[in-house]
């Protein structure tokens, strides 16, 4: 078989099954998002991958669509842009598999600076005559920016020790050693998940394998092994799950990912080694308090608010979320792209090193430690020499002006990796001195010392390449390089044809990525639940009994409208369904009243016989979702972390037609997530009354602060009082009425009291058969000064309740219902029951 007829699709289908996304043809995607790199064989995406058209378009439509602040103030603008970034930390935490309880994450200028914290913040320890000191190991096969961490240790007396792929390995202990209790003395061990010179990748499990001190160096050294992963090559391409490899510090570059945006990446650090890093800067933002007249200084208490000196670049970290938008929406996810990717590499590498000139001789030395034999060895890099027919070296100099001119990009040199380009094309230490005196240095085009070379061509895939770049690509090494007639070496073509069918049927290690996967959860039986009943709604001049239950809310999806009820279940987190669903924005960011009042006209009703949630609106149809989460019916449920009230909170996505019912209403990319059943998100503060013997802990919704708010209709009246007496006829306010007032402090319960705000002194009460414990007061904000009815904003009540509390704001009162330990029996609440407070705290 000659090469033309091996340069097809029908070839590369035999030597790898797996190629584009989903069921959109990947001519489309290109012609879709990447319609500049027309005419253009793109093959340099180990440097950096390119950015689809939708992450830009929608990263300007964010931007200018929103606000953005300086996250260090508390203004609104500020606190969006906090949210969001807190929001991609999430996001990024996700992607790789782990949780806030494991990892931080760090955002830096980009890998090398991540390294370079590492380097400065590590608790170095010099040898002395009594204790053995730190080492400083790393991968020969490592960038520029680990080895560089060097420079830093050998100031400090530190031994730096290189170490050969082979040689952590081959001088294994048989047994792991375990952690030193005795030495505590700190190592560090460096390695690349893959070698961006060759794409080789290391064994995932070193990263165990070192820290129990099984692999050389740690082995040969007593004390205690942390491991930076270098993952900057690695996770342009493929999955990375820190369940299976736990390792201490892993730095990232964003632009490798996504291709945009630059100058941004991250240092993700096990939280059980954070506290080990020592700083000496401190720079804006890090500090929780120092004093400048002496040496006094208090770091930051949150891991990432210690390392992040100054304002983090917040709109390039914005753009990392369009980034995994992006990503997941294109391909599905990494394992996707790692399989797409790695068979472009494979097939490229199986003709090229097949390729024969005229006379028999091979047209190229590739320079791999395998052939290709699968995705879990193997990135999507292929680097190689071209030689002549005589077999000589012919210069990566020659073969980029070349490839330029075919319009076919590709990386030269030695792609700051100079021990790997050594092992690899053996130059000696001796010789690289030499051609350093010959005028050769990093990054120049004398690709050729006495006829030896000084580098190679590296081409390398991303998510976006497809067959005709490798076509292109090995056309344009027939056409240029190789003595006609073109042969290829049949017996190598059939061997590696018979490789690739066995490397397909490879069992990969399981990698589970939130991000856009199917998130099964198993249904739990319902608690025991807890019935309330009320009135329903009454006029206020009506004469109720004293202490009664009056009105009963539920508010499904948090800052949208109320649901008055007269019969109520009470579940586990407070009245069934209240606050269990939220509202985020493009970014993930949960909207509220105060960034989007119109969510108040949206009504929402929980159909209990139905199990439905009623999404309701003037001017848009009425659409049902699940009350509770069924994957079969959407593929597109999704796991997700936001915050509410600066907990963390973990979600599921509860679909695309939700999604685009309140994108539609609001005008502005939103979706509809709800809490996760499994997630449980306790009180931060201990309910005042409740005793270790007579309480639980109180696990909370979506709500901001307590399972239940309730107000006194005998407060609202006093504070309509107050504003019927501050009324200004240049505001233009409308008085409003008890309702109106009501509706605009949301309350769960309202009661019927005597004397205004006399609730504040009750430690507990009891509705009905139900106690309910004080859990604090709430502290009011703008938001009640949205009109519930028209989504309009107004000054009052808020200013006329700033008045009366002299600037402390605060209205209703948070409760949290507590059963006795062990009681299984349900309570009843009946309507006209009365209240039973205690009016006096112990």
């Amino acid at each position: 078989m000659d090469f033309q007829n091996l340069c097809n699709f029908d070839t590369f289908k035999q030597v790898w099954s797996h190629y584009g996304y989903h069921e959109e043809n990947l001519q489309e995607v290109i012609k879709r998002e990447f319609t500049r790199i027309k005419g253009t064989t793109y093959l340099d995406h180990a440097a950096t991958t390119l950015y689809p058209e939708s992450l830009v378009r929608d990263y300007f439509q964010d931007l200018s669509r929103n606000v953005y602040g300086n996250p260090h103030s508390h203004n609104p603008s500020s606190r969006l842009t906090h949210d969001t970034v807190e929001r991609v930390r999430y996001r990024v935490l996700q992607h790789f598999n782990t949780t806030p309880e494991e990892y931080s994450v760090i955002f830096t200028a980009g890998c090398t600076s991540a390294l370079k914290l590492v380097a400065e913040s590590f608790p170095w320890r010099p040898q002395t005559e009594s204790k053995a000191g730190s080492h400083f190991c790393y991968l020969t096969d490592s960038h520029t920016s680990v080895v560089g961490m060097r420079g830093l240790t050998s100031g400090l007396g530190v031994v730096a020790l290189p170490v050969s792929p082979r040689e952590v390995e081959n001088k294994a202990k048989d047994g792991a050693q375990g952690e030193d209790v005795i030495c505590q003395t700190p190592h560090l061990f460096c390695y690349p998940a893959q070698s961006n010179f060759s794409g080789r990748k290391y064994p995932l499990s070193h990263v165990n394998g070192i820290q129990a001190r099984h692999l050389y160096p740690a082995c040969d050294h007593q004390g205690h092994w942390f491991v930076l992963l270098d993952a900057a090559s690695h996770v342009s391409c493929s999955p990375l799950n820190l369940q299976e490899c736990p390792a201490d510090f892993i730095p990232i570059s964003f632009y490798k990912m996504f291709g945009f945006p630059t100058g941004l990446g991250a240092l993700l650090v096990r939280n059980d080694a954070a506290g080990m890093l020592k700083k000496t800067y401190f720079g804006g933002g890090t500090a929780a308090a120092y004093l400048s007249g002496e040496d006094y200084y208090v770091q930051a208490a949150n891991i990432s608010d210690r390392f992040e000196d100054g304002t983090v670049s917040f709109l390039d970290i914005i753009a990392v979320n369009h980034g995994f938008d992006a990503l997941y929406r294109i391909t599905g996810g990494m394992h996707n792209i790692q399989q797409h990717t790695f068979g472009l590499a494979r097939y490229t590498y199986m003709l090229l090193s097949s390729l024969c000139h005229g006379n028999g001789l091979p047209a190229a030395q590739i320079y791999s430690e395998g052939q290709f034999e699968s995705p879990i060895t193997q990135g999507a890099i292929l680097n190689f020499n071209l030689k002549d027919c005589y077999g000589q070296i012919i210069g990566y100099s020659q073969v980029d002006r070349m490839a330029s001119l075919y319009n076919i990009h590709v990386r030269t040199g030695c792609f700051c990796n100079t021990g790997a380009c050594q092992s690899f094309l053996g130059i000696t230490n001796q010789q690289m001195r030499r051609n350093l005196q010959a005028g050769h240095v990093c990054g120049d085009c004398i690709d050729l010392v006495d006829g030896q070379p000084t580098g190679s061509v590296r081409v390398s895939f991303g998510y976006m390449s497809t067959f005709e770049d490798c076509q292109k690509f090995l056309n344009f090494v027939v056409e240029c390089f190789v003595e006609k007639p073109v042969t290829v070496d049949q017996v190598r073509i059939e061997k590696l044809k018979t490789a690739t069918a066995a490397s397909q049927d490879v069992n990969e290690y399981p990698i589970k990525i939130p991000n856009g996967e199917i998130c099964k959860v198993d249904e739990k039986e319902s608690p025991t639940e807890v019935l309330l009943r009320g009135f329903g709604h009454r006029d206020s001049n009506s004469h109720e009994e004293a202490y009664t239950l009056t009105n009963i809310y539920i508010y499904p999806i948090k800052s949208c409208g109320a649901y008055e009820v007269n019969d109520w279940p009470v579940g586990p987190l407070g009245l069934l369904y209240d606050r269990s669903w939220m509202v985020v924005n493009g970014n993930g960011v949960c909207l509220s009243q105060k960034r989007e009042p119109r969510l108040c006209l949206i009504h929402p009703q929980v159909h209990l016989p139905s199990n439905k949630l009623l999404l309701q609106a003037s001017g848009i149809d009425t659409i049902t979702v699940p009350l509770e989460n069924n994957t079969q019916m959407h593929t597109s449920y999704r796991v997700c972390q936001s915050k509410v009230c600066g907990d963390r909170v973990e979600t599921v996505d509860c679909g695309d037609e939700a999604a685009s019912w309140l994108s539609n209403f609001l005008g502005q990319p939103c979706r509809l997530i709800r809490q996760s059943p499994d997630f449980t998100r306790d009180m931060k503060k201990r309910p005042s009354g409740g005793t270790e013997t007579t309480t639980t802990s109180a696990s909370l919704s979506l709500v901001n602060e307590a399972q239940y708010l309730m107000i006194n209709r005998a407060s609202v009246e006093l504070i309509q009082k107050l504003m019927s007496s501050r009324q200004d006829d240049s505001e233009g306010d409308q008085l409003l009425d008890t309702q109106n007032i009501i509706s605009r402090f949301r309350a769960n319960l309202v009661i019927a009291g005597v004397e205004p705000f006399e609730e504040d002194n009750w430690p507990h009460l009891i509705i009905g058969n139900t106690p309910f414990v004080f859990a604090g007061q709430c502290g009011r904000c703008q938001m009640i000064g949205v009109d519930q009815e028209t989504g309009t904003k107004t000054k009052e009540p808020l200013m006329s309740l700033a008045a009366y509390r002299n600037g402390k704001v605060t209205f209703g009162v948070y409760l949290t219902h507590q059963l006795p330990e062990g009681s299984t029996k349900a309570s009843v609440l009946s309507a006209g029951s009365l209240i039973q407070p205690e009016p006096h705290r112990s």
